[in-house]
C-alpha cells in the first residue's frame, strides 16, 4: 500500500466521481482507476459501489478512509516537520471556519500568513461546526475556527476567541419592532428563519430554546447569512443571531432586540486544536498570527 494510493482513493472518496478526482490529481483517469482498483485487489475487498451514474464508499471503504485521511495527515506532518528543522516552511495548511465567526477575521489572517510564507498553500473549508470538528480529529483539518462547542463533543484543546450575546432580529411592523425585551414565552407560535442544523447560530439558538423550554418551529432553514438577513427584511419570519449580524450593512432598517430573562444565550467563537497530535509548522504559523490578532 502506498500514499500515492490512499491520495487516490481519498480524492475519490470526496468527490464522488473519479473524474473529478482526476481532475483534482492532475492524473489520468485510467490511471487513477488502476491505483483504486490495485488497492482494492491488496485489501481484497471493494472499496467503492460503482454505477453509471454514483460512487459511494463500501462500508469497508468507510472504515479505510478514516484511517487514510490520518496517515496522510501523519505524513504531511512528518514531510513539514523536516522542512521547518531546515528553517523552511512549506507544505499544505487545511484550515476550516465556521460561518461568521467573531473574535477573528478569517480573511485578514490567511493574507497576512500567505505574506509571511508565501510557500506554503492554503487550503479553507467552510463547514459547519459538526464536520469541522470531524475533521480536525480525522486529520483532514490541521484546526478549525468553530462555535458553541460543548464540552463533551471535544476532547482535544479549545481556545476561546470572542463570546457575545445573541439577539432576535425582525423587520421594523413585527410586533417585536419596538424594540423592548422578548420574552421567551412570547416566541411561542411564531415562524423562525435560521441556518441548518450543524451551523453554529443554529446550534446555539437550539440549546437556548431547549432550555428555556419553548418549542420553535423553524419554517426557512438557509445556508449563509446574506439569505437570512433578506428573509427577515421580507416579514418571513423572525431569527435569533449572535449580536455581530444586526451590525451587517444588509442588517440596516431591521429591529433588534434582547431577551428579557435567563436564558440569555450566548455564542462563543473558538479554535478547535487536535485532541491527539502536535500541531503542524504551519498550523503553528497560523496561531502565532492568531494570538497576535487578540492582543490587537
Amino acid at each position: 500500500m502506498e500514499l500515492r494510493q490512499l491520495e487516490h482513493f481519498v480524492a475519490v472518496a470526496e468527490e464522488r466521481h473519479f473524474t473529478r478526482a482526476a481532475e483534482r490529481l492532475a492524473v489520468s483517469q485510467s490511471g487513477l482507476s488502476a491505483s483504486v482498483r490495485a488497492l482494492e485487489h491488496e485489501l481484497r475487498t471493494p472499496l467503492f459501489s460503482r454505477t453509471t451514474r454514483t460512487v459511494r464508499l463500501t462500508e469497508a471503504g468507510q472504515a479505510l478512509l478514516v484511517e487514510a485521511e490520518r496517515t496522510l495527515a501523519g505524513a504531511r506532518a512528518a514531510r513539514d516537520a523536516v522542512d521547518a528543522v531546515r528553517g523552511l516552511l512549506r507544505g499544505t495548511l487545511t484550515l476550516g471556519v465556521e460561518q461568521c465567526v467573531a473574535g477573528v477575521s478569517p480573511a485578514r489572517l490567511l493574507a497576512a500568513f500567505r505574506r509571511e510564507h508565501p510557500q506554503m498553500e492554503i487550503r479553507l473549508r467552510q463547514e459547519g461546526t459538526s464536520s469541522l470538528l470531524e475533521g480536525v480529529a480525522g486529520g483532514r483539518l490541521d484546526l478549525a475556527f468553530a462555535a458553541t462547542v460543548s464540552p463533551p463533543e471535544w476532547r482535544g484543546e479549545l481556545l476561546p476567541l470572542a463570546r457575545e450575546r445573541m439577539v432576535v432580529l425582525c423587520e421594523p411592523g413585527h410586533r417585536f419592532g419596538g424594540g423592548a425585551p422578548v420574552e421567551w414565552a412570547g416566541l411561542r407560535g411564531e415562524s423562525f428563519i435560521d441556518f441548518h442544523p450543524d451551523w453554529g447560530p443554529r446550534r446555539a439558538a437550539d440549546e437556548a430554546f431547549a432550555v428555556a423550554g419553548v418549542r420553535r418551529t423553524v419554517a426557512l432553514e438557509v445556508n449563509d447569512v446574506h439569505s437570512l438577513l433578506e428573509l427577515v427584511h421580507e416579514g418571513l419570519g423572525i431569527a435569533v443571531v449572535p449580536h455581530h449580524f444586526s451590525r451587517k450593512p444588509e442588517a440596516r432598517g431591521l429591529a433588534v432586540a434582547e431577551f428579557a430573562g435567563a436564558p440569555r444565550p450566548g455564542y462563543e467563537s473558538v479554535v478547535v486544536l487536535p485532541p491527539t497530535r502536535s500541531l503542524s509548522p504551519g498550523a503553528k504559523a497560523l496561531m502565532g498570527l492568531v494570538r497576535q490578532e487578540a492582543l490587537r
